[in-house]
């Protein structure tokens, strides 16, 4: 599959997988890929090597038809054979990552603002994870908040290149980062911490493609 193929699939619910919450990480993936979600995220930094990658495995195998990208791990992303990574902003340069991935593979890259969306993909990026868009619910962002106004300008700033909203996500808030322009929302801890991890999925899915400006739905 070539890398436009896969962006095609990257719209819409973007569930990441984190193994500091206590949620079995193939449960979660299920309830995500059930639930309508396009894209899941594995991000594992406590797990032990060995033990993420029979994770990756299992849900790479079980679950064909979702974009599965790694946080982080590019050696972990090719031995699952992953979609791709999403890098963070301390996380293996772009450039790098890029070498090893080869073409065909996708490459996230975290930003903050316009300037920071420009250079990653100038450095080969396909797609931005722009935030934090709103106070995170699982983990401390030493960043200021962009708020919706902050990613309605990267995306209105970088047409054409899909834009993940990340950070504080939920049933509130999703609707307005769909209509602020964003391709996908990223959500961790609104299912991940959900008593009905599916029937959140299903209702922050739903509730993204509703408020999607008709462009980005088709």
């Amino acid at each position: 599959m070539t890398s436009a193929e896969r962006l095609q699939k990257l719209r819409g619910l973007y569930g990441i997988v984190d193994d500091g919450l206590e949620m079995a990480p193939f449960l979660w993936a299920r309830a995500l890929a059930d639930g309508g979600a396009s894209v899941i995220q594995l991000r594992f930094k406590r797990t032990p090597m060995g033990e993420a990658l029979d994770q990756a495995r299992r849900i790479r195998r079980e679950l064909p038809g979702i974009l599965l990208l790694i946080n982080d791990r590019v050696d972990l992303a090719l031995l699952c054979a992953a979609d791709g990574v999403h890098l963070g902003e301390h996380d293996l340069p772009v450039e790098e990552a890029r070498r090893l991935l080869g073409a065909d593979r996708l490459i996230g890259a975290t930003v903050r603002s316009v300037a920071e969306g420009e250079a990653r993909l100038a450095e080969g990026a396909d797609h931005l994870g722009a935030g934090p868009v709103f106070a995170s619910l699982t983990k401390s962002i030493a960043a200021p908040l962009l708020g919706l106004e902050g990613l309605r300008k990267i995306c209105r700033a970088l047409p054409g290149k899909p834009v993940v909203a990340i950070s504080g996500i939920d049933d509130e808030n999703i609707g307005s980062v769909a209509a602020a322009g964003a391709h996908a929302a990223a959500v961790i801890g609104a299912i991940g911490r959900a008593a009905d991890p599916l029937g959140a999925a299903k209702r922050l899915s739903r509730s993204f493609a509703l408020a999607a400006p008709k462009a980005e739905r088709q």
